[in-house]
């Protein structure tokens, strides 16, 4: 436990256990027990006439776009409802009937809440009116909106350069948003633009960028019907997407083949019972996975490098395994590879994967028969030093086969947060852009800066520094979503004003600075209107595809304002009226936001129109075999090499992952359902043997410690669980263990934490 000398703060929360029960993990998901906790959720939360009224707008062309995962929408949505359990969960955490207003927190003091487990301070409900936290107080007090707008403005003028504040963004926020706050920064002079995709899959945007010129997937949702083989690598669908798995039983019934590759066998990649179906309620459902590839953590580069060292032996014995014609016309690096992978040994690359030889055969058979492959992956992937690479071999294996810009085949990275996507292609960006400077010059009059600006990571250093002073934040939970719990939180804390945007109550609205204020945001539920006509947003899924999302349900507060206008009321309130940008018109009218950005961004043309109904894709360059902007106008094959890790005896890799009852940093609830564990989350997975060469029982309690640059970072209190996972390996949730990975320690060029890689000794208690 941490504290401020000011503040006796509690950085982690309470560190004790809540009562486990333990049961088999799960064969299935879905089917009628996630309706019947996606409805006991929102029942509790909203009530039940509010629940069926909001549960039957989600996700549908005239309603809003769910809150929680950016999985895309079919054409024709589902009237039964197009949503899944998570997506309940998410709503009735946002329409929740619960209130945090002036009488909450002058009962609780920040002290008081910080005591909290993260659980507990999500369920209180959400946040009503404007509040202030001043440097000598303990509680929050209300604040005007004006007089909010004004204590920012005169700390971002006291700073003694624009490089000294900070702009946080996470994918919660609309284009529309996105877009005007991300312009608000340009013009007040930095790119200090830290975002949610710094934190996950910034890795693939470099890879992807690197070797296919453009950091999106490739595939749209109709590709999984017509693919002959889908690879789910580092992904766990049936928590963290689970509308994917109707995309994979689409799949398999056309005859397709599901290819798994985790160091955990979860139950949604193990069979699939659709509540929508029959079979899904009444039968078995639908099993998906064909073949699961056991990998151990972060040895996924030495299992891709095996299947194409097996590959390219069968295409010289028999020919017509790669696809010569599409890597001769659109390819470079093809003989450097082949050189490479000849490096390696079979029974080396064997050896380090750790997965059985029978299996890796049956897959190598697979792939050489079939080239409609489309290759999905998630954290499991990126949040590795080598991150990057991880994904540069998926690209290999794509490439060799040919399996691009045709339908049912790509490359699919599955975002987390339902506008990640879109916030990033509005202009969230630290790096700098010479185009998007041109446009946005061209078209508001005013010049951007052109040095690049702060990530994720070395913002928390800058402000832990005292190089940053002032930081904001466009929504999320960035104490509990960021690396180094500890470190991030004394960054925080060496502030002198931090900001939150949000919809409710989080750890970082405890962790502060010496000023704090919360602005409190209408949620994408709510109706959005201006003298009252409804406005609508938009949103871009994860494929690319950009459509509306408009809100139905009476906002929870007459004193909620929307992200724009709050955008709008800051820059107005700094710049006194006195720009060339007409900051509160402009953040008032969402249309003409939305021609700014058509004027700025190729792609989004008449982005008012076509933004209604099912939504319009952006372009996309692979899915027309277009590299022109890469090395000699060619997709890029990549030499990457082996992960290094410097295990020592008894050493582990311990990787974080979500429980069923989480989405990101937001816990709903105490159950990880598919995996057998019940009402605890100080949990952590291990091998039997590995449990018995540590002198372990199931449930003692353990420290785990990190010991990187001679420091010692410890998570405490961890009730160890026998489980099916490599041995040498661990599993964790988080945001519990993320105080055990360093600040310093990030991807290769993508700087994304080593969230699923860190090496822990086990301290028995």
């Amino acid at each position: 436990m941490s504290t401020t000398k000011k503040r006796n703060i509690s950085v982690l929360g309470p560190t004790t256990h809540t009562g486990i029960t333990i049961k088999e993990p799960a064969t299935y998901a879905a089917g009628l027990p996630a309706v019947k906790v996606a409805l006991q959720h929102a029942f509790k939360e909203m009530g039940v006439v509010k629940s069926m009224h909001i549960l039957s707008k989600m996700n549908q062309k005239e309603g809003f776009d769910c809150p929680g995962c950016a999985w895309p929408d079919p054409d024709s949505p589902s009237k039964l409802g197009e949503y899944c359990e998570n997506g309940a969960k998410a709503i009735a955490e946002e329409a929740t009937n619960q209130r945090v207003d002036n009488e909450f927190f002058a009962k609780y003091s920040v002290e008081d809440l910080s005591h909290w487990s993260d659980y507990q301070i999500g369920k209180s409900g959400r946040l009503t009116q404007p509040m202030l936290l001043k440097p000598d107080s303990i509680h929050y007090q209300p604040v005007s909106w004006q007089d909010a707008y004004t204590i920012i403005a005169k700390e971002l003028h006291a700073l003694d350069t624009p490089d000294e504040a900070v702009f946080y963004t996470s994918g919660r926020s609309s284009n529309e948003a996105a877009f005007l706050y991300g312009l608000f920064i340009r013009a007040f002079g930095t790119n200090n633009m830290p975002d949610c995709s710094n934190m996950c899959h910034e890795s693939s945007g470099v890879a992807l960028n690197e070797t296919l010129g453009i950091g999106k997937g490739s595939v749209k949702l109709e590709d999984f019907d017509k693919a002959e083989i889908v690879m789910v690598i580092g992904q766990n669908p049936g928590t963290n997407h689970p509308r994917m798995l109707s995309a994979l039983q689409k799949c398999k019934e056309n005859g397709g083949k599901v290819i798994s590759i985790n160091p955990l066998e979860e139950a949604g990649l193990i069979r699939f019972k659709n509540p929508q179906e029959i079979k899904g309620v009444l039968a078995s459902g639908a099993a998906l996975t064909d073949i699961h590839l056991q990998v151990k953590i972060n040895q996924d580069v030495a299992l891709l490098k095996l299947l194409i060292k097996k590959l390219a032996k069968l295409d010289q014995e028999k020919g017509n395994i790669f696809d010569h014609q599409f890597i001769n016309t659109h390819t470079q690096g093809y003989e450097n590879l082949l050189a490479d992978v000849e490096q390696y040994s079979e029974t080396e690359l064997l050896a380090s994967c750790g997965v059985d030889q029978n299996l890796i055969d049956q897959t190598v058979e697979l792939l050489a028969s079939n080239n409609k492959i489309i290759i999905c992956w998630a954290m499991g992937l990126t949040q590795h030093k080598n991150g990057v690479d991880n994904i540069k071999e998926c690209v290999n294996l794509l490439l060799l086969k040919g399996s691009l810009g045709k339908p049912g085949a790509g490359t699919c990275p599955v975002r987390g947060h339902s506008n990640v996507q879109g916030d990033r292609t509005v202009g969230i960006m630290h790096h700098v852009s010479p185009a998007l400077n041109t446009a946005i010059q061209k078209t508001f009059g005013f010049t951007p800066p052109d040095k690049q600006g702060l990530d994720t990571v070395h913002a928390i250093q800058a402000m832990h520094q005292g190089k940053a002073k002032v930081f904001i934040a466009l929504g999320g939970n960035f104490l509990s979503a960021a690396s180094d719990t500890e470190y991030t939180a004394q960054a925080l804390q060496n502030c002198d004003l931090t900001v939150s945007i949000s919809t409710k109550l989080n750890r970082t609205h405890l962790v502060t600075g010496k000023t704090a204020l919360i602005l409190p945001t209408l949620g994408r539920s709510e109706l959005d209107t201006k003298n009252g006509k409804p406005r609508y947003f938009t949103v871009e899924n994860s494929m690319g595809k950009v459509h509306q999302s408009k809100g139905l349900l009476q906002p929870a507060s007459e004193n909620l304002k929307s992200e724009p206008e709050i955008i709008g009321g800051i820059a107005d309130a700094y710049y006194k009226g006195d720009h060339i940008v007409d900051w509160k018109n402009l953040s008032e009218d969402y249309e003409q936001i939305r021609e700014k950005i058509q004027q700025v961004f190729n792609g989004f043309e008449d982005l008012n129109n076509r933004s209604k109904g099912s939504g319009f894709y952006l372009p996309n360059n692979v899915r027309e075999l277009d590299f022109s902007k890469l090395p000699n106008q060619k997709a890029q094959f990549s030499i990457c090499q082996l992960p290094e890790h410097d295990i020592k005896e008894n050493e582990f890799i311990l990787m974080t992952i979500r429980s069923h009852d989480q989405f990101n940093t937001t816990i709903y609830g105490l159950d990880d359902r598919y995996r057998g564990i019940y009402n605890e989350r100080r949990i952590v997975l291990m091998h039997k043997d590995d449990m018995k060469k540590q002198n372990l029982q199931k449930l003692d309690p353990v420290n785990l410690i990190s010991h990187y640059d001679n420091k010692e970072r410890k998570a405490p209190n961890f009730l160890v669980i026998p489980y099916n996972i490599p041995q040498g390996n661990l599993a964790t949730y988080f945001p519990e263990t993320n105080v055990l990975v360093p600040y310093n320690h990030f991807a290769d060029k993508s700087n994304t934490p080593i969230s699923k890689s860190i090496v822990v000794t086990v301290e028995k208690i």
